[in-house]
């Protein structure tokens, strides 16, 4: 396919991007240093038209999100962002900066400490280990109201995941404000940025004036629409006063606040009012909105687990398409060039933009232009990405990727010295470890073989992919199986191995990635009763139960994943959770995006409740906090109590002398995102 739109340029204002491919911004706690500039020269190196990197604050006293984001608060940003620039130019691609402000959605205890900071960190750069260290501490206060607040525009409620506390803004506030986009936006034209983007989407502090579900202001910032968008037209006027007319203002706009998929409708405001802001925007000089949508409250709308097909909020670009005559920036769920060229035919939108693609895969564009799409390392949705940032943004880690281990240290991985010496390395298993630590060690230059006994690839993500919306989670077998052959990887599938066998083979080192198997706990009374099945065993089609009472045994992701077959199948069911909430551990959105589709079927929770057995016709159960007892009527269990590692090859190699190591589920269960980072680390290991 010769991706004719795609790769064309176009103008956003006065700039011309060489192509059609935006990267927007996503926040990874990479910091200002050259570890973040490596990071967003590689993608510039694969091809991306126009980079943003992820939210640049725009001063230190209430703008600020993480420790490590970018800055333009002060003029001593300017040299080390023309560094930056100069290092994007190289590459031909245009560097954007997002400026922004979190408003109700920031965490105080990131940004109220920062001002006081400054001062010695810039003296004495090594506090910033200390104040990582303190970060668990001050979340934990303000999470119970001890400390701090954030500022908005007005007292309104709570993000789901921000601050406790709302400061509303006072005019000199909301004035002082506007000056420092204003002056943010001006260094950047100084540090030669090509352009500058507001971010006026997913609920932080442009948003949250224009919507009247945050805004409750009372002068000229709120009440009627012209009020609401005051904020924003200042900031519009102030950058073209300072920056002139020809340097290029783009908007990120939430077209549709999206309450109404959330179970409130009329709550915030919808396309309609999304379109008229639109046209407003344009008619104040800006050169391209971004589209995009929801809020905080909305999570699952604007940052998408696997169930979400890519393309689905395509419509939001076409609506705003039809009423500006500026180009229309949007992210679609765009994982292949094929979806984004038939978009750009189709008129959606002018430019087609992502975060994760690129993560995932920094030659996204150049592989499209050198017609080996079929290497490209495709997001599958799994949301590593942003719980590895939130999570890790708390401690001073940066955020990673499931399946791109380059993340982070990419002159490094892609300096990797061919240190293989074509050595053998025997790998037996072919699921997301196994594949992972062959392409691994194929690029290192060793002679990598992997066996798998199974007809097909992929261990436990076959049974994850077949779950209800799942299917793209196999992308990840289907793409390290291309790209560990290409490396020079060969996989013999339906092959098994005996410790023996192998051990003639006299490998250099051998990788066990056999995987793991669910528990079947033998304590429990009944657990090998007919009535007792495992979820796989629904999940895989082995087993099918209709029309039934049925207890499933384990919240978790599989769980609810089991529960949603058992829905479908007209089944009453009642899952049963020995921990004080339903999914621990999980990633709240995969919980989100699954009980959004188990509630409706009056499906039946109960937390902190143990199985003490199983009887014909119900289970015994006991409470995990009383000690009380009890029974839950049931014709059948099904258990989704984990996973146990399979790695008794390792024993056997080990008393035959062979050098072998476990990865994935073999040394410990866990996601995909887990087994393929430990895969790689112990790939690299060997020596």
């Amino acid at each position: 396919m010769s991706y004719e739109m795609l790769l064309s340029p176009m103008k956003i204002g006065t700039m011309t991007v060489k192509n059609r491919t935006v990267m927007t911004a996503a926040e990874f706690s990479l910091g200002q240093t050259e570890k973040l500039m490596d990071y967003y020269e590689e993608r510039a190196i694969g091809g991306v038209g126009m980079i943003t990197p992820g939210i640049c604050r725009v001063n230190d006293m209430g703008a600020a999100s993480t420790f490590t984001q970018l800055s333009m608060s002060h003029d001593y940003h300017i040299a080390p962002m023309h560094e930056f620039a100069e290092r994007i130019h190289r590459h031909g691609a245009k560097l954007c900066i997002q400026l922004h402000h979190p408003g109700r959605q920031g965490y105080s205890s990131s940004t109220n400490s920062l001002p006081m900071l400054i001062p010695i960190v810039k003296r004495f750069p090594k506090v910033l280990d200390t104040l990582f260290k303190c970060t668990p501490f001050l979340l934990g206060m303000e999470e119970k109201g001890i400390i701090w607040s954030v500022q908005a525009p007005s007292k309104c409620e709570l993000a789901n995941h921000g601050a406790m506390r709302v400061h509303a803004m006072s005019r000199r506030e909301v004035k002082n404000l506007i000056n420092d986009y204003i002056a943010a936006a001006e260094r950047c034209k100084k540090a030669g940025v090509d352009a500058v983007e507001l971010h006026g989407g997913h609920g932080y502090m442009i948003q949250q004036f224009l919507s009247p579900n945050t805004n409750k202001r009372t002068d000229e910032y709120g009440g009627s629409f012209e009020n609401r968008i005051r904020f924003v037209a200042e900031i519009i006027d102030g950058i073209r006063d300072r920056c002139g007319k020809d340097y290029p203002l783009i908007v990120r706009l939430t077209a549709d606040e999206m309450y109404d998929r959330i179970g409130f409708p009329g709550k915030g405001y919808d396309l309609e009012m999304g379109k008229h802001i639109a046209m407003r925007l344009e008619e104040l000089g800006v050169d391209a909105i971004n589209v995009t949508s929801a809020c905080y409250d909305a999570y699952n709308y604007w940052l998408e687990p696997t169930s979400f097909e890519p393309g689905w909020r395509k419509y939001l670009a076409k609506e705003i398409k039809s009423v500006v005559n500026i180009p229309v920036i949007a992210a679609n769920v765009i994982r292949t060039p094929e979806q984004a060229e038939r978009q750009l035919q189709e008129g959606y939108q002018d430019f087609v933009a992502s975060a994760r693609t690129f993560i995932c895969d920094p030659h996204w564009v150049k592989k499209a232009a050198e017609g080996r799409e079929n290497e490209i390392r495709r997001c599958i949705g799994c949301l590593n990405c942003i719980r590895s940032f939130m999570t890790g943004a708390k401690v001073g880690k940066q955020g990673e990727c499931a399946l791109n281990m380059s993340v982070g240290r990419e002159k490094a991985y892609f300096n990797q010295p061919r240190d293989g010496e074509s050595r053998r390395i025997t790998v037996i298993g072919a699921g997301p470890a196994g594949l992972t630590a062959a392409q691994t060690l194929a690029r290192r230059g060793f002679d990598v073989t992997v066996y798998e006994k199974a007809e097909k690839p992929g261990g436990q993500v076959i049974s994850a992919s077949s779950c209800h919306l799942k299917d793209k989670l196999y992308w990840c077998i289907e793409d390290l199986m291309t790209n560990s052959k290409k490396d020079g990887a060969k996989i013999e599938l339906r092959t098994e191995k005996s410790a023996l066998e192998i051990a003639d083979e006299k490998p250099f080192a051998v990788v066990v990635a056999t995987g793991g198997a669910p528990l079947r706990p033998k304590s429990i009374p009944g657990i090998d009763g007919e009535n007792v099945c495992l979820a796989t065993d629904i999940i895989n089609g082995e087993k099918k139960i209709e029309n039934k009472r049925v207890v499933v045994v384990g919240s978790g992701i599989t769980g609810l994943e089991v529960t949603e077959f058992l829905n479908d199948t007209g089944c009453e069911v009642t899952v049963i959770e020995m921990a004080s909430e339903i999914a621990p551990g999980a990633w709240f959105q995969l919980v989100d995006d699954e009980l959004e589709r188990i509630k409706p079927f009056g499906t039946k929770f109960m937390v902190s409740t143990k199985l003490t057995g199983i009887e014909d016709g119900r289970v015994l159960t006991e409470d995990a906090k009383t000690g009380a007892k009890s029974s839950i009527p049931a014709d059948a269990v099904v258990l989704s109590l984990g996973v146990r590692p399979v790695n008794g090859l390792l024993g056997e190699l080990k008393e035959l002398g062979v050098n072998a190591v476990t990865v994935g589920d073999a040394s410990a269960s866990g996601t995909i995102a887990d087994a393929c980072h430990s895969a790689f680390d112990a790939a690299m290991n060997i020596k």
